[in-house]
């Protein structure tokens, strides 16, 4: 899952959708131990165990949410706050420093699959209502399906599920209303059944996706349904003026008895949604608002604020964790076309400076891949990268000898994160050593992924990803980031590179409609993975390790791997 302003997490990532004190092999003066790895930190949960109900979350964001819409969201930051207003048939529960776990969410289980594989059977809890009393029905599960194949309309809508059914080419409900979505079917209103072109073991993960988020049809108003969209959570929206503030307030007709995944122990939560990182930074570990909390990536963190995670007065208020979240350099591989340049530009690339750019070590460290060998069938890519992240320059201009290549390039950047600023002047300065000009383009961070998605997309851009439906799956990472279209013509809808081969994507099509085990389907996943990483459409940065101050009366503050920032459905204020 695309982290919004940072990686996605995925990586969710991590977001998604979570990136962030000395750079790798410097410690700080007078302490001569290096730098620990991020992997060997232990995660760190404020004040777990508070129970009481009352009080208000305020949540600080440097930015507006890129959508509320659950059928039109990628984002590990909608995602995050999602929990709170709407459910779906299962639920990604997160537990600190650790992939998240699949459990029933408005399912009664995380679904029963028929002897053959093609077919998952899910059935509703009793007594489960939209926000006004209204029952939650299998028909409004099949409907939120049905409106994430309207991708002319719903540009980021999740396609991970859809890309698993057996659908024969059903464009979503609006273009052609008698058009019927067969591959889910809803033989009484508490019964959901799912047809796929193969068997996909990890399919109780797709159904924890925004897909199956329950949408009723006559409260459909299509890309305004971001403004309100109707509560099947604790929560439900009590205002919204986009770029400046939500408010959410308890859903009277949210039964807790169905719902053991969430505590909804505020009474509501306020965001603010135009607050600069710098701000909210300072504000935080100053603990001048002690209900406050952030989602922003790194818990909005500047580099120059990271000794301050060691005050006595913040130490205590530090939630802290190993995130799912991969950031990348994404190449647009339709500009970019030649593998050799893209090389090139890796090998130039100072990936040590960009780290401390993110806050060094504590926040982060250098991968080769955004797969990892937590992940199942994981088979390992050796790329020619330096893992330290030192240059290879004179490499890098022997690759360029006699090519043709563009002299000037453009680096989009989302606006909100100086860490996103200075990578791109880093990466200014090395290409310039290639003599290649890079112009930084500043991106609103509400519409940066749209803008990576559209035909205004930079030649460069940092991108990032959580694990998708599964992040200890190789598949719900792989097939997003470089993987084919639905029908395998084109590149997928979050593959931010464009990166489309005719042999390697047919490969990733057919592997989508190949049966095995989940660690055998993994094994051949990341071997097609590996061939395409190979030839640079995205070159690996930082897999984060995100540290969150939270206020002194917040309670059960804990980094969720997946989402990279504060779990709303848990989270305590005491009052």
């Amino acid at each position: 899952m695309k982290t919004p302003t940072k990686a996605l997490a995925l990586s969710v990532l991590i977001a998604m959708a979570a990136t962030g004190c000395g750079a790798a092999g410097q410690a700080p003066a007078g302490n001569a131990k290096p730098a620990e790895s991020v992997t060997e930190l232990a995660p760190n949960v404020v004040k777990s165990g508070f129970t009481a109900k009352g009080g208000n979350i305020n949540v600080l964001m440097s930015s507006d949410f890129q959508t509320l819409d659950p059928g039109n969201s990628n984002y590990v930051q909608t995602a995050n706050v999602g929990q709170l207003y709407y459910r779906t048939l299962t639920m990604a529960k997160e537990t600190a420093g650790q992939p998240p776990t699949v459990v029933p969410d408005l399912a009664t289980d995380t679904g029963k699959v028929s002897e053959d594989g093609l077919s998952w059977t899910f059935t509703l809890k009793e007594g489960v209502k939209f926000e006004d009393g209204s029952p939650i029905t299998s028909a409004d599960i099949k409907y939120g399906i049905e409106r994430t194949f309207a991708q002319d309309v719903y540009t980021q809508a999740p396609q991970e599920l859809n890309a698993a059914l057996d659908a024969g080419g059903y464009k979503g409900p609006y273009k052609d209303p008698s058009a019927v979505l067969k591959a889910v079917d809803t033989p009484d209103e508490r019964t959901v059944v799912f047809h796929l072109k193969k068997p996909f073991a990890e399919f109780p993960a797709l159904a924890s996706r925004s897909n199956t988020a329950p949408v009723p049809k006559g409260k459909d108003t299509k890309l305004d349904y971001t403004n309100h969209p109707v509560s099947s959570g604790p929560y439900m929206v009590e205002s919204y003026n986009r770029g400046k503030s939500l408010k959410l307030v308890r859903n009277p007709h949210w039964d807790a008895a169905t719902d053991p995944n969430r505590t909804a122990l505020p009474d509501t939560f306020s965001f603010s949604l135009s607050t600069s990182q710098a701000t909210i930074s300072q504000q935080l570990l100053a603990n001048s608002d002690p209900n406050a909390i952030t989602l922003d990536s790194n818990g909005a963190l500047q580099t120059s604020d990271s000794a301050k995670l060691a005050d006595a007065q913040v130490k205590d208020r530090v939630a802290s964790g190993l995130l799912g979240c991969n950031d990348v350099l994404s190449l647009n591989t339709q500009k970019i076309t030649d593998p050799d340049v893209r090389k090139a530009i890796a090998l130039a690339l100072d990936r040590q400076s960009i780290l401390v750019q993110y806050g060094g070590r504590r926040f982060g460290e250098l991968t080769q891949s955004p797969l990892n060998s937590k992940m199942r069938g994981y088979v390992s890519t050796e790329l020619e990268l330096d893992p330290a992240g030192k240059p290879k320059l004179e490499e890098a201009k022997k690759l360029l000898e006699g090519k043709t290549y563009p002299k000037t390039l453009t680096f989009g950047y989302a606006n909100n994160r100086d860490a996103y600023k200075n990578t791109g002047t880093v990466v200014q300065q090395n290409l310039k050593a290639l003599g290649i000009d890079v112009e930084l383009v500043p991106i609103p961070a509400p519409n940066y992924y749209s803008v990576l998605a559209s035909e205004q997309l930079p030649d460069m851009g940092r991108s990032g990803w959580c694990g998708g439906a599964d992040p200890a799956s190789v598949r719900t990472s792989a097939d997003p980031i470089l993987g084919p279209n639905n029908d395998g013509t084109s590149y997928g809808f979050s593959n931010t590179s464009r990166y489309f081969d005719p042999q390697v994507s047919k490969a990733m099509f057919e592997l989508r409609n190949t049966t095995g085990s989940s660690e055998e389907l993994g094994k051949k996943w990341a071997e097609a993975f590996g061939s395409a990483l190979k030839t640079y459409p995205i070159i690996p940065l930082i897999r984060s390790h995100t540290n969150s101050v939270v206020g002194s009366n917040v309670r059960n503050a804990q980094v969720g791997y997946f989402f990279g920032g504060i779990d709303l459905s848990i989270v305590g204020v005491e009052h």
